[in-house]
C-alpha cells in the first residue's frame, strides 16, 4: 500500500494485512474539531472550511450526506478527487466526468494537501479531509468526526433545521455506530482483504450475522435507532449502496445480496430517495473505483456493466412510525 513516509511518497512502505492475512484499517492522523464557539481554535464558520472527498470512497460518501441534508452545501466547498486510485494515489483529474480540481491549492495530488500541513508527515493518504482555509491546514480526516462537527458545530451556520445527533439519542447513536462499524462497514473489506480462507469466512460470517440482525430490527423500527434518522443512518446508508454492485462480488460477499433483504433493501431506497441524497451517489465512480484500482483482486480491471438496481421503487417504510425530518421531507 502506497504512504507518504517522513513527507516523501512511498510505494513500498505499508502492508494492510497482519500475520493471519486479517485486513487492519490504519488509524487516522488528524484529529482537530471545529467548533461552535467563535473564539475555538476552528471557529464554525461559512465559507472557511473546505472539504476533499472522493465519490467512491464510503467514509468520504458519509460527509457529503451529512453536509447535504443540514444544508451546507454553499458554506462547506468541495474538491472531488478522480474515483481511479493508481501508484500515485488519489489524483485531482477535472477532465474526468464528477471530478474536479483542487480549487484551494491547485495541487495535482491529494498528498500534496497532507503535504502542505505537514512537511514531514508519514501515513496513509485518505479522504475524507477537512481543510481549513484561514490556518492553511487540515483540520481532521476522520469521518465520524466530520459528520458530527457538520452536524453539531455547523448548527448556525446550515440552510436547514436538522439534527442527526439529536441529545435524546446520542446514547444509542454511539452504541450502533461502533455496532456497525467492525462488522459491517468494516467488514466488507475485511473480506475484500483477507490473504488467507480462515479470514476471510470469519470476516463473511460476521457480517452476514450483522446484516440478519439489523434485517430483523428494521421490521419493527424505521431507522437503526428508531422512529429517527441519525448519524447511524448515513454510516449504515454508505456500505449498503455499494453492496450489491461492488461488494458482493468484488469482495467476495455473496452469500446474499441487499436486494434479498426485504427490510434492508427498502430501508436503503428510503434513504436514497431523500432530497440530495441521490446526488451524492456516483455509482460509476465507486465501480470505477473499486474494480480498476484495487489490481491485486481484479487484475484485469474489467468494470462490470451490471447490476440494475432500481433506488426510485417506491420503498415500504412509511407503515412504521416515525420518518424523516420535516426540513428533508419530500
Amino acid at each position: 500500500m502506497n504512504m507518504l513516509v517522513d513527507g516523501e511518497w512511498r510505494t513500498d512502505a505499508y502492508e494492510t494485512t497482519n500475520d493471519e492475512g486479517e485486513f487492519e484499517r490504519q488509524t487516522t492522523s488528524f484529529r482537530e474539531w471545529v467548533e461552535a464557539d467563535p473564539d475555538s481554535e476552528f471557529p464554525a464558520e461559512s465559507g472557511r472550511y473546505h472539504l476533499y472527498v472522493s465519490y467512491a470512497c464510503p467514509w468520504a460518501h458519509r460527509t457529503l450526506i451529512t453536509r447535504a441534508l443540514k444544508g451546507l452545501d454553499d458554506h462547506i466547498s468541495v474538491s472531488v478527487v478522480d474515483p481511479h486510485r493508481k501508484n500515485d494515489g488519489w489524483e485531482f483529474s477535472p477532465e474526468t466526468s464528477g471530478c474536479t480540481p483542487d480549487h484551494i491549492s491547485g495541487t495535482d495530488y491529494l498528498r500534496e494537501v497532507y503535504t502542505n500541513a505537514d512537511s514531514e508527515f508519514t501515513g496513509r493518504v485518505t479522504v475524507p479531509v477537512l481543510w481549513d482555509k484561514e490556518q492553511e491546514t487540515i483540520v481532521n480526516n476522520e469521518s465520524k468526526e466530520i459528520m458530527r462537527m457538520f452536524d453539531i458545530a455547523f448548527d448556525d451556520v446550515a440552510d436547514r433545521d436538522v439534527t442527526l445527533y439529536p441529545e435524546e439519542y446520542r446514547d444509542e447513536i454511539d452504541e450502533t455506530l461502533e455496532a456497525i462499524y467492525e462488522p459491517i462497514n468494516n467488514g466488507v473489506y475485511r473480506a475484500g482483504f483477507a490473504e488467507t480462507q480462515t479470514a476471510y469466512e470469519g470476516a463473511v460470517e460476521e457480517l452476514f450475522d450483522a446484516l440478519d440482525h439489523w434485517e430483523n430490527v428494521l421490521a419493527e423500527q424505521r431507522y437503526l435507532c428508531g422512529p429517527v434518522l441519525t448519524e447511524a443512518d448515513v454510516g449504515m446508508f454508505t456500505t449498503l449502496v455499494r453492496f450489491d454492485a461492488v461488494y458482493a462480488t468484488h469482495f467476495k460477499c455473496n452469500v446474499r445480496r441487499i436486494v434479498d433483504y426485504p427490510n434492508l433493501w427498502n430501508y436503503l431506497k428510503e434513504l436514497m430517495q431523500l432530497p440530495d441524497v441521490a446526488e451524492t451517489v456516483r455509482m460509476d465512480h465507486i465501480k470505477e473505483h473499486y474494480y480498476r484500482s484495487h489490481t491485486d483482486i481484479n487484475p484485469t480491471g474489467i468494470v462490470p456493466v451490471g447490476p440494475e438496481l432500481d433506488f426510485e421503487e417506491k420503498h415500504d417504510r412509511d407503515r412504521l412510525v416515525g420518518g424523516p425530518p420535516e426540513e428533508i421531507r419530500r
